[in-house]
């Protein structure tokens, strides 16, 4: 289920809006500020942090990334390749590329990791038994590959 938001048509509008608008939290916001991924906002004659669609759409941009599993520092290309005018589609792909071998490895990780938690828990009883397979695996230095 997709929940349309709507972008304001106010030229300008405060953090709270902002956060509504992309479903981002106000904490988060002004941590992407101190870590640049977002610009220093400008100031209301109020000293409140005002913002427009610009930074509506730059924000989604950082959330629908961030959702994709990219790490900052990749989020951080994406965004500098995004601002460049001249954009690399070769560059976004070489980098969506290894971010998608990322995940496959991930998978396959969690796989493994899935095969050996199913077949531990098959093995246990639930019952008051002092050795417990659960516990057991747990407690076994992991071989090296």
């Amino acid at each position: 289920m997709s929940k349309t938001i709507t972008i304001t048509r106010a030229a300008e509008f405060a953090i709270g809006e902002l956060s509504r608008q992309t479903a981002v939290l106000i904490e988060t916001i002004r941590y992407y500020e101190r870590i640049g991924f977002l610009p220093v906002p400008q100031r209301g004659t109020n000293g409140r942090r005002t913002y427009n669609i610009e930074d509506v759409k730059r924000l989604r941009f950082i959330k629908r990334s961030r959702d994709m599993g990219f790490s900052q520092d990749e989020v951080r290309a994406l965004l500098r390749l995004a601002d460049g005018g001249a954009k690399s589609c070769g560059e976004v792909q070489t980098l969506a590329e290894t971010h998608l071998r990322d995940i496959r490895s991930k998978i396959r990780d969690l796989k493994k990791l899935e095969n050996v938690l199913a077949e531990t828990v098959s093995q246990c009883t639930g019952s008051g038994a002092p050795a417990c397979p659960v516990l057991e695996v747990l407690s076994e230095v992991p071989k090296l590959n």
